[in-house]
């Protein structure tokens, strides 16, 4: 066997690791010919995290056909350094099962990677941090700068800005009422005879009018009397009959109701007459109702002809069934009824507030419900509804109320449990699944959030406002904008700026009322992206004014980075 100069062995391997290294150092002194592009320009953040795309082009004769490169991109943030996934990528002379970027033509890679985001990253450096290494060999690259900090405007959303929708009570005034009674007539007479004057019937209407008379919350409206006659013998003599009979079953019932001292029953105008020749509706009611052997012939013959006098031969040449007719169904027919109209008058707007603040207990539950309705006082509504648990606990209507004014007090616990036990109640009712949704939001849980609203979907307007919510903290601005409408509230206007609709953004924010310290602040960031500095620094010297607070958040708003190292932006954050 040939012997080697062992002088000679360490010289080959130290050429080899030379040349190794130098191709590696050589990659690294080049870096700047990566040509990086990173979507979108200045990173977001989308629902509690940052999103990044970044396009890395290798040059032609630059990545040595034996290297593997782990690249790294990283937020430098003042807090430490933040870590995206790392990358690698190989030459086309290694043996692994990594990206290939070929020496001679060059290529391309195309990373995607999400962190969560933190408050360190609004003053941040996104950076791309690379380590080449070609057998034992290594080289840590020097950090590329990709760009600068990340846009948290979207996290300006109010969650608790969210709209739940109160469960609407039931609570009318007036009530209608009416009271029923007939009177009946021998054949082809209209005479009211004393034993119908006295009967079971009348003698419990008047007993109800007289009542309702005495009381100062009832008004009783009117009178209307209907007469009818039997569809048997001429239409013209029964038309007579039945007015006659509407004229003496008024006449007769006039005299009771002033024997009631009922005022309005000297007037013509309290009572209302009509009449009825032949009545065919009453007469195919009772046919239908009876057990008459021919009921089903007889309800033919209707259904087959229109004319009276053809239906009145037909039915009489069933003869055994007429006979019936005669005897038990038509008599029925022959009468007079009248219908005593009624309003019941409830308590006054007033005098229900007074009971609400003083003895709720002494509302009916459509009253207690309405009581809150009354007053725009968000403490005195959560009293009147907690009353309502209290007296009527079965119901999810005051418990589903008492949240929701919890919740427009920010008492997000008590507004929890009030809902939820709304909900185990009634857990199908949309206005509920929205409510649960709005405090959902407010703990932060915007997946759950999400799929409550969309079970709400149909409740109202208060649905797709959430929904709008939900949308800015995913990112979907255009879905937000049109979910928000032309809601003058700050999260539209933040919808609005996020989607680039800047115009309306500002006509948002000028319509949205005064309180909202948070609208200058907005209208800053707006003037910004225009490059409109004048208009910048006077929005953002009111917003900081208003709420100084505001001053630290603006400092490491990238929104104004082009303006940190301008001296009237210095002064107005100092």
């Amino acid at each position: 066997m040939k012997k080697f100069n062992s002088s000679v062995l360490i010289a080959v391997a130290v050429m080899f690791l030379m040349s190794g290294c130098s191709g590696l150092n050589k990659m690294k002194k080049n870096a700047a010919d990566i040509k990086f592009s990173v979507t979108p320009e200045v990173a977001e953040m989308h629902g509690g995290n940052v999103d990044i795309s970044i396009d890395a082009r290798f040059p032609e004769k630059y990545f040595s056909k034996k290297a593997v490169i782990v690249a790294t991109p990283v937020m430098k943030t003042p807090d430490g350094v933040i870590e995206f996934k790392p990358v690698t990528m190989q030459g086309e002379k290694v043996t692994a099962n990594n990206k290939v970027i070929n020496y001679k033509s060059g290529g391309k890679l195309v990373y995607k990677g999400v962190v969560p985001y933190t408050e360190g990253m609004r003053l941040s450096e996104l950076q791309i941090r690379m380590k080449a290494s070609q057998g034992a060999k290594s080289v840590v690259f020097d950090p590329i700068k990709l760009a600068d900090g990340v846009v948290s405007t979207p996290s300006l959303v109010v969650g608790k800005e969210a709209q739940p929708i109160i469960a609407s009570d039931k609570f009318q005034r007036i009530i209608p009422e009416s009271y029923k009674a007939d009177v009946h007539y021998k054949i082809n007479s209209a005479t009211v005879v004393k034993s119908e004057k006295t009967s079971d019937q009348i003698a419990d209407l008047k007993t109800k009018v007289e009542a309702a008379n005495a009381k100062e919350n009832y008004k009783i409206r009117g009178v209307k009397v209907s007469a009818f006659a039997s569809p048997d013998g001429e239409l013209d003599f029964n038309q007579k009959l039945a007015g006659d009979r509407s004229t003496t079953a008024s006449k007769f019932f006039k005299s009771e109701l002033q024997k009631l001292e009922v005022a309005q029953a000297d007037q013509d105008s309290f009572f209302s007459l009509m009449s009825t020749a032949e009545d065919w509706a009453g007469f195919k009611e009772l046919v239908s109702k009876s057990s008459i052997e021919d009921k089903e012939l007889i309800l033919r013959v209707l259904s087959m002809y229109n004319d009276p006098a053809v239906r009145e031969k037909e039915i009489k040449n069933i003869s055994a069934a007429f006979t019936e007719l005669a005897e038990h169904i038509l008599p029925q027919l022959r009468r007079s009824q009248f219908v005593v109209d009624v309003d019941v008058i409830g308590k006054s707007d007033a005098e229900i507030s007074k009971l609400a603040a003083g003895n709720p207990g002494a509302l009916g539950l459509e009253e207690i419900l309405y009581a809150a309705t009354l007053t725009e006082d968000v403490k005195a509504q959560n009293a009147i509804y907690k009353a309502a648990t209290e007296k009527y606990a079965k119901c999810y209507r005051g418990w589903n109320d008492l949240g929701m004014t919890y919740a427009q007090l920010g008492q997000f616990d008590d507004a929890k449990k009030a809902i939820e036990k709304a909900a185990s109640l009634y857990g199908k009712s949309p206005i509920v699944l929205n409510n649960q949704g709005v405090i959902a939001l407010a703990n932060g849980d915007f997946d759950k959030a999400e799929g409550l609203f969309r079970s709400a979907a149909g409740a109202g307007k208060e649905v797709d406002y959430n929904m709008g919510i939900v949308n800015v903290k995913k990112g979907n601005y255009s879905q937000a904008v049109n979910n928000f409408g032309s809601s003058c509230l700050f999260n539209a206007a933040l919808a609005q700026t996020l989607n680039k609709n800047y115009s309306k953004a500002l006509k948002t924010l000028d319509c949205i009322e005064s309180g909202c310290v948070m609208t200058d602040y907005l209208k800053a960031v707006v003037f910004a992206r225009q490059g409109k500095a004048d208009n910048m620094f006077k929005a953002l010297e009111a917003a900081v004014s208003a709420k100084p607070e505001l001053k630290k958040l603006a400092a490491t708003d990238v929104e104004f980075g082009k303006y940190f190292a301008d001296s009237k932006f210095k002064s107005i954050i100092k």
